[in-house]
């Protein structure tokens, strides 16, 4: 093996300084960067979607790189880097890794052409000074190819304490649980081979020690996250018209609706919150509390009913009018607007606010709820919302010919993704059909005192004066079609799920009062109402979403924030390169970011 020699270490520094004669080390310190010293912010999974999570740190997710390779993203932590570096970035180190010996080496995972810079000045600022700044290369100072950051790693620690044979002990501290353990096993192997017969070079076993640091996610301000991704997308872009190549072809982002609701604030989430009263004994984390938003649809909202209920950013004041516990698994708040002329929409049976779910339960479940008990006045809080979407952004490759109403779904198949009657409803009714819609859109009409337990059910329907299982026109056969027949079948709510078939033999024959079976095949159910528990990467649970007759699609990718709280994003889908149109935002805890158009979602807001 050829000798080892600190002038061939120091190739693996990006700064300028002599390092320490081999003879004065007894002790190496070797510090990650990411995460480990430095509280590097991640992707934020209130803001990404779980595949857009993977695919921005990867490398090759962008020509360019990926979130990890992009200095202008490490330099957009806290309020950006002219007013992060006078302040040494307070906060976000890891002050108790901070505070031990690490005169000897400073070792990160970052790309050195790029980030040198940038990293010299944070540590600088902190007043931290390593004999070594090691960020990954390409090749390395012998012109190794590394098919890893383990592989990179493991090759500059063995050139470490080759070099520095005098050192008794080396510490490595770095968050990745693999990585830790192929440190442990790099240098269970390294001392086994010095005990050889025919050692490598002439040593003595060193002490090591890889130490594992928890990893604390933090993040960046989601709307300066989402204009550095929307930048990145821009670049990527660019380049390919350009000429440059890559396995991802033109990107833009786009948007995943899980629930369009009244967004519930923060502060008025904790207030809802003290009418639930758990029963005594019940485990920490049984339960999930919520009281984050009143359901108007577990999906994306069609155009005319969002019209109705005022759009995004419209505020309605609610009052609590009754409280009920379901099986003692869920917890939820009866509410009623305010004002008696407030025209409201729901797909619940009646305005809810859902407050805790036990292990198991399903906020789809508040609709079973039969007895609810009135509360006292004190307990008859009055509350402001926002008309709002609980949304996750995702990247994704541009599909020629796709319109915004489509864009919302992920993994899409070429097939009709929505029944006929959601054309209707968003591009408004075809000719002839104005009565059809008249009656089919009729809202809640606040016609009832406070405490009244009943309200108008959300389409009207003669002799029906409640809604059990079908979405609109569906579970009773729908409309009274001219030729006397049921109706068309449903998209089936939150209530099924499985789709609201075709009218089968609930529907009624109004030509001659007999039962109808209805021809309409009617598209797959929404999947029902879902907390997080219940919702996986692709579409887990029942419902077909906009899939025709299959039950396939997006039904079941609705969801709950873990708390009150969470990041609500109101604006239109991602523009392409510009990144145009009106601007919208996303704030922590329900807080509102109007905007809808061609842009993404950032900037402005409440």
């Amino acid at each position: 093996m050829s000798s080892r020699t600190i002038t061939g270490l120091k190739r693996w520094s990006c700064q300028n300084k002599d390092l320490p004669a081999v003879s004065q080390i007894k002790a190496i310190h070797v510090y990650d960067f990411d995460n480990t010293l430095f509280m590097s912010p991640l992707p934020n999974p209130k803001v990404w979607n779980g595949y857009t999570i993977g695919h921005l740190q990867r490398q090759d997710g962008f020509i360019g790189g990926g979130w990890w390779h992009d200095s202008r993203i490490l330099a957009s932590t806290g309020e950006g880097v002219e007013k992060e570096e006078p302040r040494a970035w307070e906060g976000w180190w890891n002050e108790q890794i901070v505070g031990d010996s690490m005169e000897i080496l400073e070792r990160m995972r970052r790309m050195e052409d790029r980030f040198s810079d940038l990293i010299k000045r944070m540590v600088t600022s902190k007043g931290l000074d390593f004999d070594m700044i090691c960020l990954k290369v390409e090749v390395g100072p012998n012109n190794q190819r590394f098919s890893s950051t383990m592989e990179y790693k493991q090759e500059l620690l063995s050139d470490l304490v080759h070099t520095y044979k005098e050192a008794d002990e080396i510490r490595v501290y770095e968050d990745r649980p693999k990585h830790v353990k192929g440190f442990r096993d790099f240098f269970t192997s390294f001392n086994t081979a010095l005990l050889s017969p025919n050692p490598p070079i002439p040593r003595k076993p060193i002490t090591a020690e890889a130490i594992a640091v928890a990893e604390v996610g933090t993040y960046l301000d989601p709307i300066i996250e989402t204009a550095e991704i929307q930048r990145c997308i821009n670049a990527h872009n660019q380049a390919l018209r350009s000429g440059s190549t890559s396995e991802m072809g033109r990107l833009q982002v786009k948007r995943t609706i899980f629930y369009t609701g009244y967004i519930i604030s923060q502060s008025d989430s904790a207030k809802l919150l003290t009418l639930v009263s758990l029963p005594s004994g019940m485990p920490d984390g049984e339960v999930k509390f919520l009281a984050n938003n009143i359901l108007i649809t577990p999906r994306p909202c069609p155009k005319s009913i969002l019209q109705k209920v005022g759009g995004i950013g419209n505020k309605v004041t609610w009052q609590v009018t009754g409280t009920a516990i379901f099986e003692n698994k869920l917890w939820a708040a009866r509410v009623s607007p305010v004002s008696e002329s407030q025209t409201y929409y729901t797909e619940n049976p009646l305005p809810v606010v859902v407050l805790g779910l036990r292990k198991g339960a399903k906020p789809i479940e508040a609709g079973r709820i039969q007895n609810w008990q009135p509360v006292s006045r004190d307990k008859a809080f009055t509350f402001e919302t926002v008309v709002g979407e609980k949304l996750l952004l995702r990247v994704e490759e541009e599909t020629p010919g796709e319109n915004a109403w489509d864009s919302l779904f992920p993994n899409k198949n070429p097939k009709r993704k929505h029944p006929q009657e959601d054309v209707e409803m968003r591009d408004g009714p075809p000719q002839n059909h104005q009565n059809r819609q008249q009656h089919q859109y009729q809202l809640h009409q606040n016609q009832h005192p406070p405490n009244h337990s009943h309200h108008l059910p959300q389409h009207p329907r003669p002799n029906d004066d409640r809604r059990v299982s079908g979405g609109t026109n569906s579970h009773r056969g729908g409309h009274p079609p001219q030729s006397g027949r049921g109706g068309s079948g449903g998209r089936g709510n939150n209530h099924s799920r499985t789709g609201g078939g075709g009218g089968r033999a609930r529907g009624r024959n109004w030509a001659n009062n007999k039962g109808g079976r209805g021809r309409g095949g009617g598209g797959g159910g929404y999947g029902g109402y879902k907390s997080l528990d219940d919702v996986g990467e692709r579409n887990q649970g029942g419902g077909g979403g906009y899939s025709g007759g299959q039950g396939q699609g997006q039904g079941g990718h609705y969801n709950y924030d873990d708390g009150p709280g969470g990041y609500l994003g109101y604006g239109g889908p991602g523009g392409g390169d510009a990144g145009g149109g009106h601007e919208g935002a996303f704030q922590g805890g329900g807080g509102y970011a109007g905007g809808s158009g061609g842009g993404l979602p950032y900037n402005g807001g409440y």
